[in-house]
């Protein structure tokens, strides 16, 4: 018989284990959440600080109101209460390059420098190798510069960032983003704020977390919002209004000519 090994859940008729830890004895009351995801993702329990800093994480995308994520999810639910499920998986079908993927846009960005580079030892050598790169782009877009709402700074980055230097856990790839911060606008020629997905990034790859999941720890922060949303729309219905202004105040028009 073939049998199948995995580090992760497995029962029998008595017990269930998981990460080689007995699920009710020793997971159940003692282990958070977030820091239960961290140790699915590596199979190594985080410390304290990894911890404080993934939740920070977590945190810092959970939700930001009336996105697009948000409002295609009550707007599903209005259409199929029936299904939770669908209304939740509508709006993470929408994390991508625009809400919710800067993360991991950022995160590669950054670890594709400093995977190839020599990493500086103070301000100023960050800053040279951040000017190389951002020239060494030249129109290209950078993942994690720049966002709609907050023109003046995003309240999320900085505290990223203590956090991060608080628990000892301020690495290369934040450390390559605050240079980025400092030194963007001499090739730019404007000023723009280091947003909160991007610093998410940063702070993940700091972490050692797998580039290739860092948009699902985002999709993970996500739920706990689009819960949210749904928890409200149940207390206080919007979506029914969204539709009705978009479908009483369309207008026929004829197709247009190619």
């Amino acid at each position: 018989m073939t049998v199948y090994e995995t580090a992760l859940g497995a029962s029998t008729p008595d017990t269930i284990t998981l990460l080689g830890q007995d699920l009710a004895r020793d997971v159940m009351g003692n282990v958070g959440f977030g820091e239960l995801a961290f140790w699915l993702a590596t199979q190594r329990r985080p410390s304290p600080g990894e911890t404080r800093v993934f939740e920070a994480v977590l945190a810092a995308l959970a939700d930001h109101g009336f996105t697009p994520t948000a409002i295609v999810t009550r707007l599903t639910y209005l259409s199929a209460p029936d299904s939770v499920q669908g209304a939740l998986a509508a709006g993470l079908l929408g994390g991508g390059s625009r809400f919710l993927g800067v993360t991991e846009d950022a995160s590669r960005f950054l670890s594709s420098v400093v995977r190839s580079a020599e990493l500086p030892a103070d301000d100023d050598g960050w800053d040279a190798l951040a000017l190389e790169t951002l020239r060494a782009r030249g129109k290209a877009r950078i993942p994690g510069l720049g966002h709609h709402v907050h023109k003046n700074g995003d309240p999320r980055t900085p505290r990223l960032f203590q956090i991060a230097e608080e628990e000892g856990l301020l690495g290369p790839h934040l450390s390559l983003f605050a240079a980025i911060g400092r030194v963007h606008p001499r090739v730019l020629g404007k000023t723009l704020p280091l947003n909160g997905a991007g610093t998410c990034g940063a702070a993940l790859a700091d972490l050692g977390l797998p580039l290739e999941l860092l948009r699902g720890f985002a999709l993970l922060a996500r739920t706990a919002g689009l819960i949210g949303q749904l928890a409200e729309e149940l207390r206080n219905p919007v979506a029914n209004d969204i539709f009705l202004s978009v479908d009483t105040n369309t207008r026929s028009i004829a197709p247009a000519e190619e």
